[in-house]
């Protein structure tokens, strides 16, 4: 065996399948699929040798008749070859296979390492059908940490007592349960609202996206934090808005620089976020938020406030936990929010809070643009906060997001990662790891290691030394060796 190939099934045996886990396939499956995406992405190479029976078995502590069904699943897809008297070696295809394990790992999940590394290439691998969840790059939480249970239980309630209602379309500002549900949790941030000034989305992103076809016209300037989330920056310039960056602080962002900005520019939308901000961790200080909406009364921008992270706060009030919503009210704040990240990312659950005279017009082009978002899952949602369960599914999630976000920061730390800033709450950490993050990111994919390079959270795109990294990477040993031999 080449030196190539060795070194490629050294890797292999190290690595460990977590990509398809799920219940509902045997480890056979699990395993085959995982070895089927490493081959159609070319981390394993045609000619290489797999692990014997013995050793993988022994690796990944399994049986040996698991590992033997996983390669004999792999020989019928096309994906492996047996040698007599030799092994198991990766077989040279041509054309795609049409295989039950190419279709459920490769087709749906394969990236090509020739793949640039923008911001599609991550939403790729987030949106995978089981996201690496304890990777640096993740931007959810693992499953064992949220309550499938909780959410089951209230599905099933939902499903029993709904009756027709389920057959109807919902109404255009969404679930009146909810929204009612949600003005009380905003009255524990301060945050006055009525239920006729709430919309329910299909998520934070729907609630953007609405926010944006509502303000902006081609030619507009909206102002985004630099670092910030990725996805909003496409989603502007496709309604033809020039998207400026404004500095993010350990306090907020930059309010001197924002300022000058402001001279130059007159946006017509500001996106800020709030509390655990997205990928510093750090959130808005009382002191920056009264300049913010100061500048906004002064030069007639409105903010849109992000907050998908605040729940994972344990103080909605404090003075580190400041929302801009509270101090204006509503008057040239919109607020959003959604469950997304604390609930499950598949009920697709978010809101947008503003003024009536914005929350009607969001309500008309939600209508238009999708009708009603489904009133299944906010059944669900408005089910669990009555039910008070949520309060205490947050304090479990957060115990855990402490433990292993201090874990996660005193390694980066050792390995000479330089952090943004400490959080004492949330699901990032922001790094200065002292090179090209893209580079990191592609030899990341060639291991398997899901990484968010710090070019894609910037409106320039610009290569970067920074990193977005998972509290919950500590989880896992295979990235933290990762980026510990990245650092070297």
């Amino acid at each position: 065996m080449n030196d190539v190939a060795r070194d490629e099934a050294t890797a292999l045996a190290a690595a460990t399948p977590r990509v398809l886990a799920g219940a509902e396939r045997t480890l056979a499956d699990q395993l085959a699929a995982w070895l089927a995406l490493r081959i159609d992405e070319h981390a394993l190479k045609p000619g290489t040798r797999l692990p014997s029976i013995r050793r993988f078995a022994g690796d990944k502590r399994v049986s040996r008749s698991t590992v033997v069904e996983a390669y004999d699943r792999l020989i019928a897809a096309g994906y492996v070859e047996s040698r007599r008297g030799s092994g198991f070696y990766v077989r040279a295809r041509r054309g795609r296979p049409a295989a039950p394990v190419a279709r459920t790992a490769a087709a749906a999940r394969a990236t090509a390492n020739a793949a640039p590394i923008d911001v599609v290439w991550l939403l790729r691998s987030l949106l995978r059908q089981s996201p690496a969840s304890d990777h640096p790059g993740a931007g959810l939480l693992p499953p064992a940490w949220l309550d499938s249970e909780l959410v089951a239980a209230a599905v099933r309630a939902i499903g029993r007592s709904a009756g027709d209602a389920l057959l109807n379309y919902g109404v255009p500002e969404g679930y009146l349960p909810l929204r009612e549900q949600l003005v009380q949790r905003l009255a524990l941030a301060d945050i006055g609202a009525s239920p006729e000034q709430i919309v329910t989305t299909n998520g934070v992103t729907h609630g953007i996206d609405l926010v944006a076809r509502h303000f902006i016209a081609p030619g507009d300037t909206v102002f985004v934090e630099d670092p910030a989330w990725y996805l909003m920056f496409g989603r502007f310039a496709a309604f033809g808005a020039k998207v400026v960056g404004v500095p993010r602080g350990l306090d907020g962002p930059d309010t001197a620089v924002l300022a000058n900005l402001l001279t130059r520019h007159q946006p017509k939308l500001f996106v800020v976020g709030s509390v655990l901000h997205n990928p510093t961790g750090t959130s808005l200080s009382a002191a920056n938020a009264h300049r913010l909406l100061k500048l906004a009364d002064e030069y007639g921008f409105t903010i849109v406030e992000d907050d998908v992270y605040g729940d994972l706060h344990p103080g909605r009030t404090s003075s580190s936990c400041m929302r801009l919503a509270s101090l204006d009210q509503l008057r040239r704040v919109v607020y959003i929010g959604g469950f997304s990240k604390t609930l499950a990312a598949n009920l697709r659950v978010g809101f947008v809070a503003a003024h009536p005279d914005i929350a009607q017009p969001i309500a008309e082009l939600k209508m238009l643009t999708g009708l009603t978002t489904p009133e299944l899952t906010e059944r669900v949602v408005a089910r669990i906060l009555a039910e008070g369960q949520y309060r205490r599914h947050l304090e479990r999630l957060r115990g855990k997001l402490d433990a292993a976000r201090d874990r996660t920061a005193r390694a980066l730390e050792r390995m000479g990662v330089k952090l943004f800033a400490q959080p004492d709450a949330g699901i990032f950490l922001w790094g200065d790891f002292g090179r090209d993050t893209n580079a990191i990111a592609a030899a990341g994919a060639e291991q398997g290691i899901l990484c968010a390079p710090g070019s894609l959270f910037s409106p320039t795109q610009l290569p970067s030394t920074w990193m977005r990294v998972s509290a919950a990477t500590s989880l896992n040993p295979a990235a933290m060796k990762f980026l510990a031999h990245a650092m070297e």
